[in-house]
């Protein structure tokens, strides 16, 4: 990778809004900065974006923002041009020792590596796979809901919606559901590594005081390997249908994975096999309180409840954004793009697009078509797609046929990230029917 001497000239965002889209603090304070999106998504689609130095991180070199649906879609289809590999996917730069083990992770694998590993875990997440969960997860998430018996108010992300992709989640992966919380607390640990309710290193409001460490590194989930070797130990002696025991035993004729290859494998599954859904289920709960309209709607028609969770789902965009590299120089939104340069798709502002949405900004449960691009698009389309849809629909249909009245009772408080859009707290208040 190299960088030219003689740059082009950029288009800054800084040129037309007046906000720092880099700093995890603004989605703590507001969410999402739909309007500033918007503006540079009109105005400059493709745009550079600095990387001031806070919480103890250094500067960063900048990054393209890539705004429009359009583009997004083919910086997304062209890996040979946008790579995962070269940079990782993460905005902030890892260091050289933790580029080379993030880059064994299948996130950030380009073709054809990434197919060869992708289709190891494929059968994990097929059609028939998850069939087989559905009654498992509806029993789980009326249990759920009961146990709010006797209750009036819950903090719904920590008490409701948590729990569900986490006992999926370890099922799928063969983690015996007594350790789940190890996985909540590891992608707590990796997603919000820039809230301070969650960092490791003493992260400072202001970074004076801080000594971060990179959450992504090896040395940071010293722990979780240590874990992984030892239940990849039990899996051999007895392989189940879980996803490690297929990865592990490769009854497919291939190798089975090196140890480095499952530590990625099991580090991805871990951290994002549960965050997406962990965030989009609270806001989407948050969207309907906020529509009461439409939550009234979906009460009375259940059958509106698949587009109605394809709306929760662009309207969230749980995920942000996400990083690729320039392979090569090229054009992008009229911009000149060099080789080495950081690219960085927004997937919210893709899925508020005026040219592929119409009145983008309203949130309707019957909007159809409904492309948005919050699993992603592409190679690395989102594998656990089909079980996030199916996990979602089905705890939604049981709290709204047994949590009524619902309406929030204090403030609602965001993870602070411009990675992951999520809701740490959100008091609610309800009357819980007995089930049908």
């Amino acid at each position: 990778m190299t960088h030219h001497q003689n740059r082009p000239q950029r288009v800054h965002s800084r040129d037309f809004i007046d906000l720092d889209l880099y700093d995890p603090r603004i989605y703590a304070a507001g969410g999402i900065p739909w309007e500033a999106l918007a503006t540079l998504r009109e105005k400059a689609p493709v745009c550079w974006v600095d990387e001031p130095a806070m919480f103890g991180w250094p500067e960063g070199p900048g990054y393209w923002l890539v705004l429009r649906h359009e583009d997004v879609l083919t910086v997304n289809h062209q890996p040979q041009l946008f790579s995962s590999q070269l940079g990782a996917t993460q905005v902030r730069d890892p260091s050289p020792d933790d580029l080379v083990f993030q880059q064994q992770m299948l996130l950030n694998l380009d073709p054809p590596d990434h197919g060869r590993l992708r289709r190891a875990v494929n059968r994990a997440f097929t059609p028939r796979a998850i069939e087989a969960m559905k009654a498992t997860i509806a029993e789980r998430a009326r249990a759920i809901v009961d146990g709010l018996s006797g209750r009036s108010e819950c903090d719904f992300p920590q008490e409701v919606s948590k729990d569900l992709p986490l006992l999926t989640l370890a099922e799928v992966m063969g983690v015996p559901l007594e350790d789940r919380h190890l996985l909540f607390e590891w992608a707590n640990r990796v997603i919000g590594f820039q809230d301070k309710k969650y960092s490791r290193g003493g992260m400072a409001d202001d970074g004076t005081d801080a000594t971060p460490v990179d959450p992504r590194s090896r040395a940071a989930l010293q722990d979780m390997f240590e874990y992984a070797h030892g239940l990849a130990e039990r899996k051999r002696a007895e392989p189940g249908s879980d996803v490690l025991s297929l990865l592990l035993t490769r009854g497919d004729g291939q190798e089975p994975l090196t140890d480095a290859e499952f530590e990625n494998f099991f580090f991805l599954l871990a951290v994002a096999g549960n965050e997406t859904l962990r965030n989009a289920i609270p806001g989407g709960m948050l969207a309907l309180l906020k529509h009461p309209d439409q939550l009234q709607d979906l009460r009375d028609d259940p059958g509106l409840m698949p587009t109605a969770v394809e709306e929760m789902l662009r309207w969230v965009s749980p995920v942000i954004q996400f990083r690729r590299t320039a392979a090569a120089d090229t054009v992008l939104g009229g911009q000149q793009i060099l080789a080495g340069d950081k690219v960085v798709v927004s997937y919210a502002s893709a899925n508020r697009d005026p040219a592929v949405f119409a009145d983008p900004d309203a949130f309707d449960i019957r909007r159809t078509p409904n492309k948005h691009l919050t699993f992603g698009i592409g190679p690395h389309f989102c594998l656990g797609t089909g079980l996030a849809r199916l996990q979602m629909s089905t705890l939604f249909a049981e709290i709204l046929d047994r949590m009524h009245d619902l309406r929030l009772t204090g403030d609602v408080v965001r993870l602070q990230s411009n990675f992951q859009s999520g809701i740490v707290h959100m008091p609610l208040a309800f009357r819980l029917a007995d089930p049908r």
